[in-house]
């Protein structure tokens, strides 16, 4: 018996990398998995791996960023499984350059399957599992986000993979307070690993070690929180975000109020230069933009 036995969980982008890992970990904790890879010959390779290993799934490689698309999915999983409990955004896309040198395009695209990939498929299924909600059916559902480091704390030559990971996370904390009514968590996650959008400007950091240590940036790594995230075992932890690296689950801590000076009435401009320099004394660092 596994943790997630008889919960369905559909996964973004999980032909390679984390995905792959998360659609192998739920699997071998019994869900039954929709792999969703716009490629179809490595969503395809994922479930087939799953089936020989006498795992239940299906693979399917419609649009995640059209609503239309996006309920063939849903549509899909309910044919093969009956329901489906878990979605897990994964899939993403980067375009990095300096911000000067950022073409339209370049924001779009980013925006688009990230921003877009996060909302088509969370918000068929949240509708869904409200409705069943307001039929009188129990739901224990769960929203499984993707943000990063880099929404977190910013990253030179990433500012708009940037800002629609900061969007993810916040986001993720809309969708915890809106949907907690119908049985719906929602968390995110900020994963450090091995996959083909790191392979390029990390490929060194993170390559597997020859000697057969610890392999800290494998993809594997991240999977049982995720998985853990999907079971009924997290029931009530919602409107979280969490960094995975390695053998390391950090909570992240995220805006807040901070130091405040109130006068009680209209400041002029010229006496807030001391009032803005004795809160930023008070106030706790900000951690520093990855690259800077």
């Amino acid at each position: 018996m596994g943790i997630c036995d008889q919960r369905t969980v559909i996964i973004t982008g999980s032909g390679s990398g984390l995905g792959k890992a998360y659609a192998l970990a739920f699997a071998a904790e019994g869900a039954n998995v929709v792999v969703n890879d716009i490629r179809v010959e490595a969503a395809e390779a994922v479930r087939d791996e799953i089936i020989k290993a006498g795992g239940k799934a299906i693979a399917t490689c419609d649009d995640i960023t059209r609503m239309d698309t996006a309920q063939k999915i849903v549509d899909a999983a309910v044919a093969a499984f009956g329901d489906v409990h878990v979605i897990v955004n994964n899939a993403g896309i980067v375009r990095d350059r300096m911000f000067v040198s950022l073409s339209e395009d370049d924001w779009d695209q980013v925006m688009r399957v990230h921003l877009r990939g996060h909302f088509c498929l969370a918000n068929i299924l949240a509708k869904r599992w409200r409705d069943q909600s307001k039929a009188g059916q129990a739901v224990d559902a769960r929203i499984i986000n993707t943000t990063s480091g880099a929404g977190l704390q910013g990253s030179i030559g990433q500012s708009n993979y940037s800002a629609a990971k900061g969007g993810i996370a916040t986001l993720t904390l809309v969708q915890a307070a809106e949907l907690g009514r119908y049985g719906i968590t929602a968390n995110a996650l900020a994963p450090s690993a091995r996959t083909l959008m790191t392979e390029g400007p990390f490929a060194e950091m993170m390559k597997k070690p020859e000697d057969g240590s610890f392999d800290y940036y494998d993809p594997a790594n991240v999977a049982p929180l995720v998985v853990w995230l999907g079971s009924p075992l997290s029931k009530g932890i919602t409107g979280r975000t969490f960094e995975v690296a390695g053998g390391q689950v950090m909570l992240a801590d995220g805006w807040r109020f901070g130091p405040a000076r109130d006068k009680k009435a209209r400041w002029n401009p010229g006496e807030l230069t001391e009032v803005v320099q004795d809160l930023i004394k008070e106030a706790v660092p900000p951690q520093k933009v990855y690259g800077s």
